[in-house]
């Protein structure tokens, strides 16, 4: 995939510009530079991986296509626990299928969002994985994730054919702050 078809999964999602956001498993930092892009030149953004060579990589590609840019580089594993300001936006793009339990961890990135913040996840819309992609989540089974884990229902942003597991979908969600000012309430679907 090129960064035009980072930036056109994850566009809808974003909506508007600056703003505090965090990409969670990053890597080389193909969805870091998209959000870069669809965010703009007023974001800040909390780039996080284990892998610090990764991280390296990123950095010069962020001197390169967006020098200045408001970035931290944190060299951490997303699935602990991270120290970050609270967030408008999260990204997690093809990181979550590394995760077999991940029940717990998306209540902790809900933790870190504000209220009705916006969670976007780029994954393989496959429940089966395999080596390289071990624990993938097909976009019916985020739906049924994200809700029990106290966000609104995912809203489907975009699929796109791939060769290694048939398809990639974005979703995204927002922390469910309805639900803590009125547990009995009727909740309704956000419009995006």
């Amino acid at each position: 995939m090129t960064h035009k078809d980072h930036v056109e999964l994850v566009r809808d999602g974003v909506l508007t510009s600056g703003g505090v956001w965090a990409d969670l498993g990053s890597g080389t930092g193909a969805f870091t530079l998209a959000l870069r892009d669809v965010a703009g030149a007023d974001v800040t953004i909390y780039s996080i991986d284990k892998d610090e060579t990764a991280l390296e990589y990123q950095k010069k590609a962020f001197d390169q296509q967006f020098p200045g840019t408001n970035i931290t580089f944190i060299t951490a594993d997303f699935t602990k626990p991270l120290y970050l300001p609270p967030l408008n936006g999260i990204i997690m793009a093809n990181s979550l299928h590394f995760v077999q339990d991940k029940a717990p961890l998306l209540k902790r990135v809900r933790d870190y969002l504000k209220e009705d913040g916006r969670f976007i996840v780029v994954e393989y819309n496959t429940d089966t994985g395999n080596w390289w992609v071990p624990y993938p989540l097909s976009f019916q089974t985020f739906q049924e994730l994200a809700v029990q884990s106290g966000f609104t229902k995912p809203q489907l942003l975009k699929t796109v054919p791939s060769h290694f597991l048939k398809e990639i979908y974005a979703a995204i969600t927002l922390r469910n702050s309805a639900r803590r000012r009125c547990r009995h309430a009727k909740s309704s679907t956000p419009q995006f």
